[in-house]
């Protein structure tokens, strides 16, 4: 069982381990193998941490801990350019995928969510990761349909926008 609590420094290089393992999972065929290629735990902590030591930071960074106290989660919320929360990040150890984590992670981003005054929060999901498509409506959440497309090694790539309101 996991419990999900406050990002702290300490996290980052596990953190960052978790979103590059994920990262090279969840979008193997979907993104460029040589951007995959070229991401590196090191270069995510290093950039990780400079974002998470800044002052006027504005997000909020939840891990999901065993019961060993490993990292196991990560999850980060903010604000949207409109009135919504959007929930920019939220990975889980590939080998821990289906265990809940990611449900335990997605429960504490909607409490916090309404903690910080967000009425409905959402997120952008590669058109072509069903995995992460299937979980997030399951939790509830809805395509709106805004799309926009970023570019990877030179390939443009779709991503659907979701929605939930709290």
């Amino acid at each position: 069982m996991s419990t999900v609590r406050m990002m702290t420094e300490a996290d980052v290089a596990a953190v960052s381990e978790i979103r590059v393992t994920g990262w090279q999972a969840a979008y193997a065929g979907i993104v460029p193998r040589s951007y995959l290629d070229r991401m590196t735990v090191e270069a995510d902590a290093h950039q990780r941490r400079q974002y998470f030591t800044k002052p006027d930071k504005s997000t909020i960074d939840l891990v999901a801990v065993d019961a060993e106290g490993a990292v196991v989660g990560w999850s980060c919320l903010g604000p949207s350019r409109t009135a919504a929360g959007e929930l920019y990040a939220l990975y889980v150890q590939p080998s821990l995928i289906g265990s809940g984590i990611g449900r335990a992670l997605l429960q504490a981003v909607h409490a916090n969510a309404l903690t910080s005054g967000f009425g409905s929060v959402l997120l952008w999901v590669l058109t072509d990761n069903t995995r992460a498509r299937r979980f997030y409506e399951r939790a509830g959440y809805v395509a709106d349909g805004a799309v926009q497309a970023d570019d990877y090694d030179g390939v443009s790539l779709t991503e659907v926008r979701y929605r939930i309101a709290l």
